[in-house]
């Protein structure tokens, strides 16, 4: 089992903390959303179009953000790159904090779609760096499960703090414990990367230049060219041809990023359509919200603190993967045919198995790639998860939208839900597929090797 404790200690808490501060308002998002736009009616499309476009909006931004904020961590430091993030993810939740009126729920809404753009899975990911940077390769499925585990820790600590909680309350330990976070990850999360240019010149230094510029600036006198020095400063950002290479240099890789594309395509559109479908099939409130994500944080949280450390060097990553995301889309499939009240409270339970899809697909991706290159290729896989939210709106938006009103062609409430399933099937066949090199190897690609 992966160590818990030293420099370990610090991202899981980070992760939590973070977390939590997101979590706990989102059993009471839907109802502050509903009584903004829609007082009054279990039923709002201009929710629903606004959510979509939202997450469609954040969707476009992380794909261009996260493979450049992983690459940045790999030149500068995690620490360094977690702190804007972090520190954005506050200004949302301070409006929602002070007031919950239309004309404030606008405003967060702006701010959220905005900040949301680089904050957005940008922790996990840096997380997940941290973790390979200090992580023998065979430790690493057991250190992204707890990583992973932490992150339904705070859907347990997070929802079940809403149910007790008023929803202007929610809002305001969200806002105070996210500045906790910021506090705590700036004082204790130790970065062991030095940037080799002096202190007193970081600032004059081009970001983001190889070794070998820097060793030429070292040895040639100044000219005084500072456009020069300017256009270095972009050179090593990752371009869309470097992030191609990264997919072409191993087979593994590429099948994974399917799965990611497949896989997050789903869980965009469950996003997109669970909350409205249980709000007008069952009329949820926030605390019955509270209640499923709490079933589901003490599952997944179980499932990756015990079982995954248990199972992952037995089993392998490839396989766990599979096993999560054939669960998962039967739990999609019950919930789209739900009858009764207490089905979702039952599928919920599920995240037991379907928990393991995202610490073994990143896992995999880890153990493809060198020492050096552990953040580009998580912000690579990040994007793409976050390419296939960009899609899910528009697909799954409108279905729901479809499917809980009179004007869908037949009755089935849940048909978005279905489809949400056959895209979690779509990525459990190539996930069938994977084959990964032993944990032992020495053999790593690069993506500096190739040829844009």
């Amino acid at each position: 089992m992966a160590k818990v404790g030293g420099e370990l200690l610090h991202p899981y808490v980070t992760v939590f903390l973070s977390g939590f501060a997101a979590v706990v308002v989102v059993p009471g998002i839907t109802d502050v959303t509903m009584s903004a736009l829609c007082p009054g009616v279990d039923e709002c499309s201009l929710a629903i179009y606004l959510s979509g476009f939202q997450q469609a909006i954040t969707g476009v931004g992380t794909v261009l953000m996260l493979p450049l904020i992983g690459s940045l961590s790999d030149v500068y430091g995690r620490k360094a790159l977690l702190t804007l993030p972090m520190t954005l993810s506050i200004i949302p939740l301070v409006i929602l904090a002070y007031n919950r009126t239309t004309s404030f729920f606008y405003a967060y809404y702006v701010a959220k779609t905005l900040t949301a753009v680089i904050s957005e899975g940008s922790v996990l990911c840096l997380s997940l760096a941290y973790v390979a940077d200090n992580v023998a390769e065979g430790q690493r499925a057991s250190a992204f499960g707890i990583v992973s585990g932490m992150m339904y820790a705070t859907f347990v600590a997070g929802t079940f703090a809403a149910r007790f909680l008023s929803t202007p309350q929610t809002f305001q330990v969200g806002a105070v414990v996210s500045m906790i976070a910021v506090v705590y990850m700036r004082i204790f999360l130790k970065d062991d990367f030095t940037i080799k240019s002096n202190t007193t010149d970081s600032l004059k230094h081009p970001i983001l230049t190889t070794e070998a510029e820097e060793e030429e600036e070292e040895t040639t006198p100044s000219t005084g060219s500072e456009s020069s020095k300017e256009v270095g400063v972009f050179k090593k950002i990752p371009s869309p041809n470097d992030l191609l290479c990264l997919l072409k240099t191993s087979k593994t890789i590429s099948q994974a990023a399917v799965v990611a594309f497949f896989n997050s395509l789903a869980d965009g559109g469950l996003q997109a359509s669970a909350l409205y479908f249980f709000k007008a099939r069952f009329h949820f409130t926030k605390n019955q919200y509270a209640d499923l994500m709490l079933i589901m944080g003490i599952a997944g949280t179980v499932s990756q603190m015990i079982f995954m450390p248990l199972l992952a060097p037995v089993i392998r990553e490839e396989k766990l993967l599979s096993i999560a995301l054939f669960v998962g889309f039967l739990s999609m499939l019950m919930n789209s045919i739900a009858w009764s009240i207490w089905i979702p409270y039952v599928v919920a339970g599920f995240a037991m198995f379907s928990s393991f899809a995202s610490p073994c697909l990143r896992s995999i991706v880890s153990k493809q790639v060198g020492p050096n290159e552990q953040g580009i290729a998580q912000g690579c896989i990040s994007g793409i998860s976050s390419f296939a939210n960009i899609i899910s709106p528009f697909i799954f938006s409108p279905l729901t939208d479809l499917f809980l009103s009179k004007r869908a062609p037949f009755y089935f409430p849940g048909f978005s839900i279905m489809c949400s399933g056959f895209a979690t099937m779509i990525a459990f066949i190539p996930s069938l597929l994977i084959r990964t090199v032993p944990p032992t190897t020495n053999k790593k690609v690069s993506c500096n090797n190739c040829e844009a």
